[in-house]
């Protein structure tokens, strides 16, 4: 099974005090923004990071890889993968992330 996830890194919360770092000139002002934006430098590395911690002991124990937005599931028996994912969507959900239901299969 591959799971998909939809509005990843670009809409993941900077933090508060770093908003500044991100900051560019427009016409009259400084723009702070409050969410990633394509272009930073490493963030595609900083939300391969978050998911690797995000599912570690799943990754470990099971037959499961993660690589940036998508997350690959493979198991020997129905019942595994069933708990499998149901743990993985379970973590996704706690964590204010999102599928992507039609690029899912």
């Amino acid at each position: 099974m591959k799971i998909d996830l939809r509005w990843k890194y670009n809409n993941m919360r900077i933090k508060k005090e770093t908003e500044w770092k991100a900051a560019f000139l427009m016409s009259k002002d400084a723009f702070e923004p409050t969410v990633m934006f394509f272009g930073l430098t490493n963030l595609q590395a900083t939300f391969q990071t978050i998911m690797n911690d995000l599912l570690r002991d799943i990754i470990e124990a099971e037959n499961i890889a993660a690589f940036i937005d998508d997350i690959i599931v493979g198991t020997k028996t129905e019942e595994k993968h069933n708990n499998i994912v149901e743990e993985v969507l379970k973590r996704i959900e706690e964590n204010d992330l999102f599928v992507k239901l039609g690029k899912c299969v």
